[in-house]
């Protein structure tokens, strides 16, 4: 099923009009499927509306703050799109963070109203409303996306309303090319995460736009969820990934309804791609995107086994993004990119200047329009698609009066795609308690950066220009004072 863009007096509708206008349009289809539950469009419009009504009888309109703390239900989605439609600024909460982080972040947020399953219950007890138009003013904030905080402090991305509008998600006349060959494979999208993610509610959409239906993953886990729902398409992290490789080739479990894995958030080597394309077949879509931006490039199955030499890229920009190179920093510029951090002007002018996003990664694109990652200008760890700032952890353990010094680096990982590791120089007569090291990083930044090892050295080895040479702490052949690993991070 295909449809036009929806316009209202010649202009393109705002978000979330053409998902509300898609579900008016074939009111019997089935939208979204929870276990033996099948919701029709109907039925989901309808709980759209008792939630604008439920929302608006709470003096919830446009630029009052709404914070979603869901899981996956269709109830959800309806209080998702409830949310963008009576134009409220609306924000899902990261995962992980410690309650007194969540406590500052919604005080910090300015939330008037906090979403839970409880207060969703009492919001569907509402007469639908009459009629439901999306109510957002085009130059108000639609979303503040949080990231996990684990620079010490979460970074709210702001898009406006006319930011979300522009996305091409509803409209398949907009889709790029490596879209339009995704969005076919989508017709049992298996939903893993919280419908607040950008990333979740964004395939979502397009799931919707290309005739397909929302389905929850019950159980969760990789390839179960698959297998009993016979999903064809779903979002998984690099990790994930590889656990899923791994778990085919020791007990192949039967995945012949599956058409599309969306990977990205993680470094991905091209042998490791090469070998996902190998086992679980031509389902593979590398992406590269950020919260800022959205999807700024992404690479097909077929591009990949065609050419091996995409392997080694994240895919082609479509020609709506614009690409630049700094220094070797990549500039980008997409249509439905965020245009703040909210409450930090600070970081604001330095991410976002002159209409361009810093993507803080370094690297460019080769002779036939294919992006290539080439490192990072920033210190950070990519700990299942959540980005851990090496200098937050880094502080936090050398607050501890048996550390000297503290250091943080990245190595990749098979259960996160990247983990966080530490290296620790001790206090003159003292031997850190490790535990109480990872305790502190937990109670400060949450589990995700609670460190999967830490070394004790008696010096880190430096450059030439004498700086801590972290390259170096990755050596096999540094020579450590003890080793102690962590669990994975819950």
């Amino acid at each position: 099923m295909t449809h036009d863009a929806t316009t209202h007096g010649g202009r393109a509708a705002l978000w979330p009009q053409p998902v509300l206008d898609l579900l008016a349009r074939d009111p019997d289809r089935p939208v979204f499927e929870d276990g033996d539950r099948v919701v029709g469009a109907q039925e989901m419009g309808d709980a759209v509306a008792r939630v604008v009504a439920g929302l608006r009888a709470a003096d919830v309109g446009p630029g009052v703050g709404v914070a979603l703390d869901l899981g996956v239900a269709p109830e959800a989605f309806a209080a998702t799109l409830a949310s963008f439609a009576v134009g409220a600024r609306v924000c899902g909460l990261p995962p992980g963070l410690a309650p007194e982080q969540r406590a500052a972040l919604l005080a910090r947020a300015d939330i008037a109203l906090v979403v839970d399953d409880d207060r969703l219950a009492h919001l569907m007890t509402s007469p639908p409303a009459a009629s439901v138009v999306a109510a957002g003013r085009p130059d108000d904030v639609a979303r503040v996306t949080w990231t996990s905080g684990t620079s010490g402090r979460p970074k709210g991305c702001v898009q406006t309303y006319a930011s979300m509008s522009a996305a091409w998600a509803p409209h398949p006349e907009q889709w790029p090319p490596a879209v339009a060959a995704l969005a076919p494979r989508l017709q049992r999208y298996l939903v893993v995460g919280p419908l607040s993610s950008q990333v979740v509610l964004e395939y979502g959409v397009l799931a919707l736009a290309a005739g397909g239906v929302l389905v929850a993953a019950r159980p969760p886990g990789f390839p179960d969820a698959i297998v009993r729902h016979r999903a064809t398409a779903s979002v998984i992290t690099v990790g994930r990934l590889h656990q899923l490789v791994r778990a085919q080739r020791e007990h192949p479990a039967d995945l012949s309804t599956l058409r599309a894995l969306l990977v990205s958030g993680s470094p991905l080597a091209p042998s490791r791609l090469a070998e996902a394309l190998d086992v679980l077949g031509p389902v593979v879509f590398h992406g590269y995107g950020q919260t800022e931006t959205g999807m700024i490039a992404m690479a097909t199955p077929g591009e990949m086994l065609e050419n091996p030499a995409v392997l080694a890229s994240v895919g082609r920009p479509p020609a709506a993004v614009g690409v630049q190179v700094r220094d070797g920093e990549l500039l980008v510029r997409t249509p439905s990119q965020a245009s703040a951090y909210w409450d930090d002007p600070q970081e604001t002018a330095e991410v976002f200047v002159g209409g361009w996003v810093r993507t803080r990664d370094l690297g460019g694109l080769d002779a036939d329009g294919y992006l290539h990652l080439r490192g990072r200008a920033r210190d950070v760890v990519i700990v299942d698609a959540q980005l851990v700032h090496a200098g937050a952890v880094e502080r936090v353990l050398a607050q501890d009066p048996a550390v000297a010094e503290a250091y943080v680096a990245a190595r990749p990982d098979d259960d996160t795609g990247e983990a966080v590791h530490a290296w620790v120089v001790p206090a003159h007569g003292s031997v850190p308690d490790v535990d109480a090291l990872r305790e502190r990083v937990a109670r400060a930044l949450g589990a995700v950066a609670v460190p999967r090892s830490v070394t004790l050295v008696d010096g880190v080895p430096l450059t030439p220009a004498g700086k801590p040479d972290k390259s170096a702490l990755l050596a096999p052949d540094l020579a450590p004072l003890g080793s102690h690993l962590a669990s994975p991070p819950a």
